[in-house]
Formats: structure tokens, sequence, C-alpha cells
């Protein structure tokens, strides 16, 4: 599955839109000077992913990796984790070991076009989510992860709300027992129906927070993706404080564009200054791409961040 396809979609945007976004992030990147060294370490656990610093570091993982590392990132998350081989996984947590680096998520279970989880007829679909939970544990062993993503997959129009919820919740339950003896978290991701995921069961952070709280395991929990919750009800920091026991992981990317912060409407600073006066020492996974391409784009980008972080 590709779950992440956004990126190649973002590079077929417009030459004049790309324009546009780009002198927007050259600013956010001149603004961003200060007087913290390169490679400083961020407050926040920040996470890029593979791709996201290719242009410097090249195409090889781990020195994607390394060089992460040395802009001052801390933690890094891989949605595709699942496909790389069972040697390269190991490679990646020793690598992530020997930085000093969090592992963040990796897409445990999303099929967009399915139903499993809201009919509780679908009995062979039930099951291959369980097993798609069971086969992520010896992943998250290899890279040391802690977080793994699970999407809710589709609602159904003939089906009343209150029982595909009631067999979602079932069927996480099931998930959740895979989980818990390993200490590890799946993290619920609501995605946005009026731009990118229209008709999927999962949307609304309260409504993720309702169905945690009825699963009632600490194997299951929310994955707070900002952008797509300023597309789908906006209110962030106050819907940030309301869900704040059942939030495991953030994810960013500005919006419009889903690129880095500065470049759409949304005051990242103010946001992760939030989160790091509430005390959160958990990832943020930087899902988006960037508004500027090549090492300029690269270098924009952590620019962006350090403005952000720079509260």
């Amino acid at each position: 599955m590709q779950r992440r396809d956004f990126l190649v979609q973002g590079g077929a945007a417009s030459a004049a839109a790309l324009g546009a976004v780009g002198a927007i992030s050259t600013a956010v990147a001149a603004d961003a000077k200060t007087s913290v060294a390169p490679g400083t370490k961020f407050k926040l656990k920040y996470a890029p992913h593979p791709g996201m610093f290719e242009n410097h570091a090249g195409k090889d993982y781990l020195d994607q990796l390394k060089y992460a590392a040395d802009q001052g990132f801390t933690a890094w998350e891989d949605n595709g984790m699942k496909g790389q081989s069972v040697e390269m996984q190991e490679k990646i947590g020793k690598t992530l070991a020997d930085l000093g680096m969090t592992m963040g998520v990796f897409v445990a279970h999303g099929n967009f076009g399915a139903k499993s989880f809201v009919r509780k007829d679908d009995k062979e679909g039930r099951a291959k989510v369980v097993q798609d939970v069971k086969d992520s544990v010896d992943v998250a062993k290899r890279v040391n992860a802690k977080w793994m993503t699970v999407v809710p997959d589709g609602y159904d129009n003939n089906v009343e709300w209150g029982y595909q919820t009631a067999a979602c919740v079932d069927l996480l339950r099931e998930c959740a027992a895979v989980f818990e003896p390993h200490d590890y978290v799946m993290v619920l991701e609501p995605l946005n129906w009026w731009t990118n995921h229209a008709g999927l069961f999962l949307h609304k952070i309260p409504q993720a927070y309702e169905v945690c709280r009825a699963v009632n395991s600490p194997a299951c929990k929310i994955l707070f993706d900002v952008y797509h919750q300023q597309i789908q009800e906006g209110n962030l920091i106050p819907n940030i404080d309301l869900a704040w026991d059942e939030i495991g992981y953030f994810q960013s990317g500005d919006n419009p564009g889903r690129n880095e912060p500065g470049t759409g409407e949304i005051n990242y600073r103010n946001i992760f200054k939030h989160l790091h006066a509430k005390g959160f020492d958990g990832v943020i996974g930087m899902e988006h791409g960037k508004s500027i391409g090549g090492k300029e784009g690269e270098i924009a980008l952590v620019e962006a961040y350090r403005a952000a972080d720079d509260f």
C-alpha cells in the first residue's frame, strides 16, 4: 500500500504555485537565523523520513539517517519500514541506537478500500488486520520502535455509526492484546475528509478520543496529525488539551500545501511551545513535503524547524 503518495503528488503542483510557496519558505528560512549553532539538538523530537535529505546525504538510507542526526534531529520515522528487508531493518535499528535517535512510527495497518473495522461480519478482513499487527511486532523489535500507525479503514454507508464504532472498538481490543505484552502502542490516525481521504471511518480527534477510551488500553492511543486536523476541524490547541490523555504521537505539516512549518497558516511555534510546556517527550513526525526542491529546499526545511523550535 502506498500510504503516503502525497509527496509524489506534491511534485506535480504548478510551477507558479511552487514558486510562490518557495518564496515564502525562503523568507521563513531567512527569518529563522538564530544564535543556535548548526547541529544543535532541537527541543522536541522532530522526526524526518527517508528521502527528506537525499540531495545532501545521497540515496543511501543510513547516510540520510546520519545526516539528519548531524542537523540536530533526534528522531526518525518511516511509514514503509515493513517493506524493508530484515537485514536492512536490523541495520537501521543499530544506526538509530548508535546515533541516540528515537524511532517513530511505521504503518502497521491501513487499507483504505476495506471496511473490516466497521463490519463485524467481515471475519476474513478482521483476521487480516490482527495478522498485520502481529507481523509488526518483529519489525518493531528490530528497529526499536514503540509506536505503530493503525488506520481503521473506511466507513460503511449502510450501517449506523454507533454499530460501526462498536465493531471498530472490538477489533482494536484484539489488536491491543497483541501489543500490550511488548509495551508497544498502536496510534490511531484520524485523516481529513475534505482534501485527502474522503470516506475513511476515523476523521476527528473527539471521535478518536471516544474510541480510545472505549478500547481502554495503554496500547491504543491517538496519532494527532496537525495537518489533517487543521483541515478537518481546526481548534488545534484546545483539541490537543481535551484529548491529551489519549494522545501518543504527533505529526506535523503546514496547511495549505502540506509542507514545512511557515509555509501555511498554522502557527507551529505556538503549537510546539505548547507541547513542550505540557512535558511532551514523544516524537513529532515530519510527515510532509518540502516547498522548495534540491539542496536549497533541505536547508530551508531545517531552518523552518529552527524557527518553529525557537520558543
